[in-house]
């Protein structure tokens, strides 16, 4: 099992699938575009940010479950990260501390079970694909999603500016399983066909090195 990890517009979609044919794998996608919450919250985040990470959760725990009885599957984003996401909500005030304590304790709760339980399994490789705030921009402009436009919503520039910091230290310190590190900018893998072989072949030596194989 396989997880991917990073920004809005980083490329995990578009990776996950890449790695569903590539590995032969079922694909599992995070709920947006039919998240009846996340329009909800663009419009009123103070309101709508503890909801919908909740609803991320619940949707995150889904999907892991059915993931683990696949022999091979490609998640494209990590439960791991959510406590990120939500603490810089409450930092840029679209949710309370007490809220983010909350659903922090939420989180550990369950990720307890996967260390003590094996009820959820961990995944073989956490994929970070780190792009720059630039990359990130012109994504998410040319994806054209209208509740995520900085046109829209200036706002939104400081949100995705802090939003691009944290995953540097994020990622730094995740340890709950293997990780390799992409580079987004300097390797293209949507639209150049060397950047993805590249990729691929630096995922295939990581699972290699995993497995001990």
């Amino acid at each position: 099992m396989i997880v991917l990890a990073g920004t809005i517009g980083a490329g995990k979609t578009s990776l996950t699938e890449i790695l569903a044919e590539h590995l032969d794998a079922k694909a599992y996608y995070e709920s947006v575009d039919n998240n009846p919450i996340l329009p909800l919250f663009y419009k009123d985040p103070k309101k709508y940010a503890f909801l919908l990470q909740v609803y991320f959760l619940n949707s995150r725990l889904d999907q892991i479950t059915e993931a683990q009885e696949e022999e091979r599957a490609i998640i494209d984003r990590s439960i791991f990260e959510d406590s990120l996401l939500f603490q810089l909500n409450a930092d840029l005030g679209r949710a309370t501390q007490t809220e983010v304590e909350i659903y922090k304790d939420l989180v550990n709760n369950v990720l307890e079970e996967v260390d003590d339980d094996n009820r959820l399994k961990t995944p073989d490789l956490l994929i970070h694909v780190r792009v720059s705030l630039e990359t990130m921009l012109e994504r998410i402009a040319k994806r054209g999603r209208p509740y995520e436009q900085v046109d829209q919503d200036p706002e939104l520039y400081q949100y995705y500016k802090d939003l691009n910091a944290r995953y540097e230290n994020w990622f730094d310190q995740y340890d709950r399983s293997p990780k390799l590190l992409i580079n987004g900018d300097e390797l293209n893998f949507v639209e150049d066909a060397a950047a993805r072989e590249k990729v691929l072949q630096m995922i295939d030596d990581k699972l290699a090195e995993v497995s001990g194989n």
